[in-house]
């Protein structure tokens, strides 16, 4: 097997969330366009097809036309280093998008993102049963999620 990559099925704006994405991740980069040709009839015979990379992985976004939509059943997890960073990927993510419950939102191209701290299993799974709950209890309170409020609820504080 030569891998695995993420395909998304746009409408018609896959050049532009391809090069929002990549001014967002680090080391990334669109590579180029390609068409796909289809030759059915009453559907156009080019369709475009862009391969970018984010933060080095490969992605690939068609503009397919309106037939299919993002739904948040899929999304992408971006595990932040520290609240800076969560910050960050949540203030550019959510530019345009819709903001949803426990660090989840969905960008101004309708794809679903979870901007979360890497520690949170460590705050919502942790061995203290008790703080765990009062860290659930708190990050079901949030849109973007707050590491410092997350870690002052596990500790009791």
């Amino acid at each position: 097997m030569l891998g695995i990559s993420t395909f998304l099925w746009f409408d018609d704006q896959a050049h532009e969330a391809a090069r929002f994405y990549v001014s967002v991740f680090p080391n990334s980069r669109v590579i180029g366009d390609e068409v796909f040709h289809d030759e059915r009839p009453g559907k156009e015979a080019d369709v475009p097809v862009v391969s970018f990379e984010l933060d080095g992985r490969p992605f690939s976004a068609i503009n397919g036309g309106p037939m299919f939509a993002f739904t948040p059943a899929i999304s992408f997890v971006i595990a932040c280093e520290d609240q800076a960073e969560v910050d960050y990927y949540w203030d550019r993510l959510a530019e345009g998008g819709e903001e949803s419950m426990c660090g989840w939102l969905v960008d101004r191209f309708g794809v679903s993102w979870q901007v979360v701290p890497a520690e949170l299993p460590s705050l919502i799974a942790g061995p203290d049963a008790e703080g765990a709950a009062r860290a659930t209890a708190a990050m079901l309170e949030m849109h973007k999620l707050d590491l410092g409020v997350l870690r002052a609820a596990y500790e009791g504080a």
